[in-house]
């Protein structure tokens, strides 16, 4: 019976990923762009009108180099209307100069090494008997699982976030875009 529901549960999470992400050899747009798997994290999400907070807080913790660098990198990335879900203040807070460790803090923390697409996060949760634990790298830990046919992911604060669109190939990595924004511990 356990090996039904482990079953289940990589039918599901390969369904969920499948249907946020679309085909992984048609053209992906986030945010009103095409993004180019030859293009490296930073390139490609200038041009996402849904992550224009994103960019801006990556510039302003100084992580440009680093998201643009060979990696390989697993970015949670979540997008304007997730920053704004945060209590009033919060980004403007977070992008002030003394605060910059902090919001080094929670950008990382979306950040997984290597290169853990749809596919990759499946096995893992299949190996996990329906959920996988990923440590970032700001040295916290995010859960995967498949829920409702679904793919959510759990920050250490109970937070949850809906993967919305998977498996966005990069030069240096994949992206998965979220519906909230993580917070570390």
């Amino acid at each position: 019976m356990m090996k039904f529901h482990a079953n289940r549960n990589l039918v599901a999470l390969g369904l969920a990923l499948a249907l946020a992400g679309g085909s992984a050899m048609a053209q992906v747009t986030v945010g009103g762009a095409p993004m180019f798997p030859t293009k490296d994290i930073i390139d490609n999400a200038v041009n996402s009108k849904d992550h224009t907070t994103l960019v801006a807080a990556v510039k302003a913790a100084g992580l440009v180099d680093t998201l643009k660098s060979a990696g390989p990198f697993t970015v949670f990335a979540p997008t304007n209307a997730a920053f704004g879900m945060l209590p009033a203040g919060t980004v403007d807070n977070l992008l002030k100069p003394e605060n910059k460790a902090a919001l080094t803090g929670v950008l990382t923390y979306h950040v997984v090494p290597g290169k853990l697409d749809a596919a990759a996060l499946s096995k893992a949760v299949t190996e996990g008997k329906g959920s996988a634990m990923l440590k970032t790298v700001a040295g916290g830990t995010l859960t995967v699982k498949a829920q409702g046919g679904k793919v959510m992911v759990t920050d250490e604060k109970g937070g949850v976030a809906q993967v919305t669109i998977a498996d966005v190939i990069q030069s240096n990595g994949v992206i998965h875009v979220i519906d909230k924004v993580l917070l570390p511990r």
